[in-house]
């Protein structure tokens, strides 16, 4: 047997000579998941295949580009946002929502982080390929409410809590012991390192960050490094 027997062939060539097709439309079938390899999904147009292998080609599917997604992340706390995206696997997608959404690896290629968050912040960090949401983003960012929950050391007093009277946030305390103090920050147009300037100037000492909203889209049940699509009924 040769080496190229062997080895096999790509499988893009091999669901174009299947289908009638161009080395390209094959491509974009597989990237679709309109294929499959003995009963299995085959995503990666170069893989390779052999002779006694069964592919499969999704009856009406259609050679067309991958639709554009836009991904929502809970960055874990320690990761640097732009680390963050290698998070953006199959074995990280939202449990709840892999029975009705199947994921391609094109959805995780030329993502474009919106909101970035401090390296020791937690939370939703939005990652677009669709232009209308890059433009919604970038021209609500003065805007845009980000709902911020941030846990400090010791408690908080009633002096502290009016010096942020005077800041562009709105916060208050969510629970209060001796040890430690959990704040909501709502503010629109948050900057990172924005938050951590605020607690400095009030005396404050921040434990833990987490970023729980976005305008009107939620964190909702990711757990970190967890992620989910943006849903076609949510708006920013």
């Amino acid at each position: 047997m040769s080496g190229a027997s062997e080895e096999g062939i790509r499988l893009a060539k091999r669901v174009a000579a299947l289908a009638g097709c161009s080395r390209r439309e094959a491509e974009l079938l597989i990237e679709n998941g309109a294929v499959r390899v003995d009963g299995v999904p085959a995503l990666l147009p170069q893989s390779r295949v052999h002779d006694r292998q069964k592919v499969e080609i999704e009856a009406g599917a259609k050679p067309e580009p991958v639709v554009p997604v836009t991904l929502l992340l809970h960055k874990p706390a320690g990761m640097a946002t732009d680390t963050a995206h290698r998070l953006l696997v199959a074995a990280n997608h939202h449990e709840p929502e892999r029975a009705g959404v199947r994921f391609l690896p094109a959805h995780a290629k030329a993502q474009r982080c919106m909101t970035p968050l401090e390296t020791g912040a937690s939370g939703l960090v939005v990652y677009t390929q669709e232009w209308r949401i890059e433009r919604k983003l970038q021209e609500d960012a003065g805007v845009l409410e980000h709902e911020v929950m941030v846990d400090v050391a010791g408690k908080v007093s009633p002096e502290q809590l009016v010096r942020f009277e005077r800041s562009p946030a709105r916060v208050s305390i969510g629970r209060q012991a001796d040890d430690q103090t959990g704040l909501r920050f709502a503010l629109k147009g948050a900057r990172p390192g924005q938050i951590a300037h605020l607690c400095d100037e009030a005396g404050l000492r921040i434990l833990a960050m987490r970023r729980i909203r976005i305008g009107r889209v939620p964190l909702a049940g990711l757990e970190p490094g967890q992620w989910r699509y943006l849903s076609p009924h949510e708006r920013f």
